[in-house]
């Protein structure tokens, strides 16, 4: 799915899975749809993205085989939403840990302008992007929240695999 050169073929773990993660959009619409943001037009007003960087980033990530289309009924008028593959679902550590990585490491540009992984199991903030830093589960789109203050008061359960 890269954008730029074709990594996929790589001898390189880190470069063949740069090959899908390494593009910011890439990433900030798996994002959405981890929130349960799947709907191509809440996706645009969300991110403030041209049309054509979402629909390329969302056809690589159908491509890639992280995201697949589902048709729902708008009133009549029959659209797809994008929703979450098990492969998808299991880019949740990487996700995780840029959010970490982040909170821990870059400044915050207000004190509305953080996120927080939350294993809703045991309610407690983890400090590990793939396992609950409080009780030691392992943390799954069906058992974590994200706590983003900037869009909720209080933590919001993540989209599972379709």
């Amino acid at each position: 799915m890269a954008l730029r050169s074709d990594w996929s073929q790589r001898t390189c773990s880190m470069a063949r899975g740069l090959d899908i993660f390494g593009d910011p959009w890439s990433m900030l619409v798996l994002r959405e749809v981890f929130f349960g943001n799947g709907r191509f037009d809440a996706m645009k007003s969300r991110l403030a993205v041209a049309d054509s960087v979402l629909t390329r980033r969302l056809a690589g990530l159908v491509e890639s085989g992280l995201l697949e289309k589902k048709a729902y009924d708008d009133g009549g008028r029959l659209r797809q939403e994008y929703v979450l593959t098990p492969k998808g679902a299991d880019a949740l550590p990487v996700l995780n840990a840029v959010v970490m990585w982040a909170e821990k490491h870059l400044p915050a540009p207000s004190d509305q302008a953080h996120m927080y992984v939350i294993h809703s199991g045991c309610g407690q903030r983890t400090s590990s992007a793939d396992t609950c830093t409080g009780c030691g589960e392992r943390l799954t789109a069906a058992n974590t929240s994200w706590h983003s203050l900037t869009r909720s008061d209080a933590p919001m359960q993540l989209a599972t695999a379709a």
